[in-house]
């Protein structure tokens, strides 16, 4: 089973979560909502709350598929914040699993250094803590193990990426002409 935990915390950008949670769950994934808190409920950047199923502590790292961070300000200063998401993050790194960030996330993996002299995407000004890795100026970007986008606006087309690495092609776009994407 393929399984991806989005690892939410106060402040993540709803649709940056919610979007590729929803496509991957209609390609067969089981995706976790996961309280980087401990608390329930974990409310979004725009006041949106959401039910987690799960805490960081319930999260089994031997099964994850993908990890994904979405992004929001305040969510991604928290997530950078936290030892657990550090280790669960190094973890997928070190164990060949895919590691997902949108937005101002992909900051998180600058400042591990792990997108030192890769290719990727992030919400402009967040670069600064991406020194050495390659900006590619795409929206989506995909090197090795790595998975960044710009933001908000391209949701559908990370989560779409998601789909197609974990799922296939023909699956990723099935579900394109199915949510009328195409």
């Amino acid at each position: 089973m393929i399984q991806v935990p989005i690892l939410l915390a106060e402040g993540f950008e709803e649709a940056e979560a919610l979007v590729p949670a929803d496509l991957l769950r209609r390609a067969g994934a089981s995706v976790l909502l996961v309280s980087v808190s401990g608390e329930e409920f974990v409310t979004g950047s725009h006041g949106i709350r959401v039910g987690a199923d799960c805490t960081i502590d319930q999260v089994d790292k031997a099964s994850m598929s993908c990890l994904l961070l979405p992004g929001g300000a305040r969510g991604t200063e928290l997530l950078n914040a936290s030892t657990k998401v550090q280790k669960l993050v190094r973890y997928a790194a070190e164990n060949g699993i895919y590691v997902a960030a949108i937005c101002a996330a992909p900051s998180i993996l600058g400042e591990m250094e792990l997108l030192d002299g890769r290719r990727y995407a992030c919400y402009p000004g967040f670069e600064k803590s991406i020194p050495d890795g390659i900006r590619t100026g795409k929206k989506v970007e995909h090197d090795d193990i790595f998975v960044t986008a710009e933001g908000m606006g391209v949701s559908f087309a990370f989560g779409f990426k998601l789909v197609e690495l974990l799922f296939g092609s023909q699956r990723a776009d099935e579900l394109k002409e199915q949510t009328r994407f195409a």
